[in-house]
């Protein structure tokens, strides 16, 4: 009985940590029940101002995260590479050994082109979409 009381007012606290800055967005300027920040904002595109998030355009936001994984893919695709050659040079002529090698810094060349041809399909696709939604 102890666990379900505890973990109900667990979840109480949790919930509430989510809803408090909504509500105190409708306590700055409650123009109607639909705009609450008070402002002429029916998507409500303002609630990140109001609730202290930021007010970055949701575009940048994506494009932005976009490009931080796969430059993050970038780096492990060289890592790949780079372990692979650490392989090679340290395979001793072992045939074995060298065609594993070889085969780990071909598969990151590979996975090294696609990142690269995402990034340029997402750098394409998000600046499109910029331009027309502009």
């Amino acid at each position: 009985m102890k666990k379900k009381i505890l973990s109900f007012v667990l979840s109480l606290f949790v919930v509430s940590l989510f809803a408090l800055p909504v509500l105190a967005a409708y306590g700055e300027n409650p123009a109607t029940p639909l705009n609450p920040v008070g402002t002429n904002d029916a998507l409500g595109i303002n609630y990140g101002k109001a609730t202290g998030l930021g007010e970055k355009d949701v575009r940048n936001t994506v494009a932005s995260i976009i490009n931080v994984a796969l430059g993050l893919l970038g780096i492990v695709a060289v890592v790949i590479i780079l372990i692979g050659g650490f392989e090679w040079m340290t395979a001793g002529g072992n045939e074995e050994k060298t065609g594993e090698a070889r085969n780990r810094i071909f598969a990151g060349i590979i996975g090294l082109a696609i990142i690269l041809s995402a990034y340029a399909i997402a750098t394409f696709v998000i600046n499109s979409l910029t331009k027309a939604t502009a």
